[in-house]
């Protein structure tokens, strides 16, 4: 895999006779607009494919894979302009394989909300271990809140990743409640009726375990909280299911504020199978325009965490997402638009843009003017972002990676994933 930085007059015919390879694949590959249409300083991943198949009239996905002795997931996998489907056309150039440099091997989970578009979640499964649909939150006394999953876990089944129950503090208006989640923690009667409506749903959904998330929970309740996850631990594992928790992105334990205090590393982590640390907005919607995940600021919860945490339990928050910030920048006025990584790409183009790069940060940033004469300042994910952050992965230890969300396209997250890991 090589990551090609576009330069002032560069095409993708151009780019792609450069590195030997088809110019319809790798346009394809990174969702290149039908116009070839490339900003200055977007990324473009380059694979750089082993054996190529042509395909035959009459010839269907498993048929083909069948006759390389591979599988459809495979296949997907190292076809992204196939989106997770089975339309074939004569002619049509699949690749088999890559000559791709391994560096490990990686579960990866990805979170979604039910009305993510089926196309979109298609596209995306095959690049996934598990599934998580968001969320199964808390009504006001105590029982589950339900969730529409029914169609995203019949594609998780189809596209062989495994689902995931997903429980947070969300409650019906959608934010995350500190009440809800102190009141399961303390009173044993509901903790039991919520427990028994896990699974049941687990049961009845075929979950291959939970991943909790309650945040904002004061300090005082983070001995309660392990005790939670410890009894849920155990339930489950006498399933042989398993458990996860997110874990805010803690840099000591004696960090302060609402969203930290109660998230005790060392003891979450001896009650869970797994964690998601949420190493994600520095950059966020009411605060100053910056990375949403600086690598420094990432690497120093990441070492902190491996103090406290074995580093085969740690899954790595990888965000898909990017913001949008007007400026002058005030806080408590300004609010960021959060916006695809691909969307970002396009503004670039709209207003014939730059992409520049932090080397600090290890992301992409740009200013714009809108028609209204109000300056913008963007920050998102390129393959360069990703892939100093999917590194780290091999390089700590990790199990793998969890990516916030999957409701954005963008391909290139999925290209230098497959092309850095075997994905378990």
């Amino acid at each position: 895999m090589t990551i090609h930085v576009v330069r002032s007059g560069e095409t993708l015919d151009a780019i792609a006779a450069q590195y030997g390879v088809n110019p319809a694949q790798l346009g394809a590959a990174n969702d290149v607009p039908a116009d070839g249409a490339l900003a200055v300083g977007q990324t473009l991943v380059v694979r750089f494919p082993r054996q190529v198949h042509a395909v035959q009239p009459g010839e269907t996905l498993s048929s083909i894979a069948a006759a390389y002795g591979t599988d459809t997931r495979t296949l997907w996998q190292n076809n992204w302009a196939l989106g997770g489907g089975d339309a074939l056309a004569a002619g049509q150039l699949l690749t088999i394989s890559y000559f791709d440099e391994k560096i490990g091997a990686a579960a990866f989970n990805g979170y979604a909300y039910p009305f993510i578009q089926t196309r979109l979640l298609e596209a995306q499964l095959p690049y996934l271990t598990y599934m998580a649909p968001f969320t199964y939150g808390i009504a006001a006394q105590g029982g589950l809140l339900s969730l529409d999953d029914g169609a995203m876990l019949s594609s998780a089944q189809t596209h062989g990743a495994r689902p995931v129950m997903h429980l947070s503090t969300l409650t019906e208006s959608g934010g995350f409640d500190t009440e809800r989640g102190a009141m399961v923690l303390t009173d044993y009667a509901i903790q039991d009726r919520l427990i028994d409506e896990i699974f049941w749903v687990i049961g009845e959904k075929d979950y291959v375990g939970l991943d909790v998330d309650f945040e904002y929970l004061p300090g005082y309740l983070a001995a309660a909280y392990a005790a939670f996850l410890d009894r849920l631990h155990r339930m489950l594992r006498a399933r042989g299911l398993f458990l996860w928790a997110a874990l805010a992105p803690k840099t000591s334990a004696a960090q302060r504020g609402l969203l930290y205090e109660a998230h005790d590393y060392a003891g979450v982590s001896a009650s869970v199978d797994g964690v998601l640390l949420m190493t994600y907005e520095w950059g966020y919607t009411a605060g100053p325009p910056m990375a949403v995940a600086p690598l420094p600021n990432v690497r120093a919860v990441l070492d902190y965490a491996v103090t406290e945490i074995p580093a085969g339990k740690i899954f790595l928050g990888i965000p898909n997402y990017g913001y949008d910030w007007p400026l002058p920048f005030i806080r408590g006025t300004t609010r960021a638009q959060s916006i695809s990584n691909q969307r970002a790409i396009e503004l670039a183009l709209e207003h014939d843009i730059a992409i520049q790069f932090d080397e600090t940060a290890q992301a992409p940033f740009f200013h714009y003017t809108d028609g209204g004469g109000t300056v913008h300042e963007v920050w998102f994910e390129d393959a360069r972002s990703m892939d100093a952050k999917l590194r780290l992965i091999a390089e700590y230890g990790f199990q793998g990676g969890g990516v916030w969300n999957l409701m954005r396209p963008f391909s290139q997250i999925w290209q230098v994933m497959a092309a850095l890991y075997d994905i378990w």
